[in-house]
């Protein structure tokens, strides 16, 4: 089945030199843009991480030092890149949780401001997991009949992400609706804040804390009954965009 479009619609899928979303960065990039018409269009880019890329991710996706090293940094297509994405919606497998705040990281630390608030995600994964809790690999063969061969190859993986969704929508009619819409919202675990879910929303669509001694309590009774611990999160080791989302709620309560 074909997506049904009121958007273009991005999948991508990120390597990297690890999985800590404050302090890792991007390898390859893998994008494809499916248009509202149904066209398709792919690009890949591999980027120098500006960091050594450990052995232990090299084994996972194949991509060493020397394969990036006269590659552009991320700052040097940040730009274009944002411009490609603009008025998109996103599509990935375990996006919501790791290349969207990844890549959110990326755009900021070079200063591009790239708000992906403004647009729908759908997680593949996470429809696979409610629906038959699977990985990649056994989603394509489940699904599309089909050996994902290059496995962790972000190109690969991209194309059988996009492939993986259109055959849920073949297989569950019942169960899923063709618009972005519906998909982004049936995709989605956690009803976040920040991309990396730090900072939540309860069932009254009140922002609260999602870890540490004040995980469960709201954001304004925090930051107006302990001052300090505004200070103590922008000095510790949370991703850019987290912190970007508490500034916001602290401005905007005037603490």
């Amino acid at each position: 089945m074909e997506l049904n479009l009121t958007n273009h619609i991005i999948f991508f899928d990120l390597e990297t030199t690890g999985i800590n979303i404050s302090k890792d960065r991007i390898v390859e990039i893998s994008l494809l843009k499916v248009a509202t018409n149904g066209k398709e269009e792919q690009k890949t880019i591999r980027v120098n991480p500006e960091m050594p890329i450990p052995a232990g991710a090299t084994a996972v996706h194949g991509i060493t030092d020397a394969d990036v090293s006269d590659c552009p940094k991320f700052k040097e297509i940040a730009k274009e890149l944002a411009r490609y994405m603009v008025g998109c919606d996103l599509g990935g497998f375990n996006s919501n949780r790791f290349d969207i705040p990844l890549l959110a990281e990326e755009f900021l630390r070079v200063g591009v401001d790239f708000d992906m608030r403004k647009r729908k995600f759908i997680d593949v994964q996470t429809i696979f997991h409610k629906l038959e809790q699977r990985t990649l690999a056994a989603a394509y063969k489940f699904y599309c009949g089909k050996n994902l061969d290059d496995a962790h190859s972000a190109s690969a993986d991209t194309i059988a992400t996009y492939e993986v969704l259109k055959s849920q929508l073949d297989k569950y009619p019942q169960d899923l609706e063709n618009n972005v819409a519906f998909l982004s919202k049936f995709s989605t675990q956690n009803n976040t804040v920040d991309f990396a879910g730090f900072i939540i929303y309860d069932e009254a669509g009140t922002e609260i804390f999602n870890f540490g001694k004040n995980k469960g309590l709201s954001v304004d009774k925090v930051l107006r009954e302990q001052p300090s611990y505004y200070a103590w999160v922008q000095n510790s080791d949370f991703p850019l965009y987290t912190k970007k989302i508490l500034t916001e709620l602290k401005l905007r309560g005037n603490y």
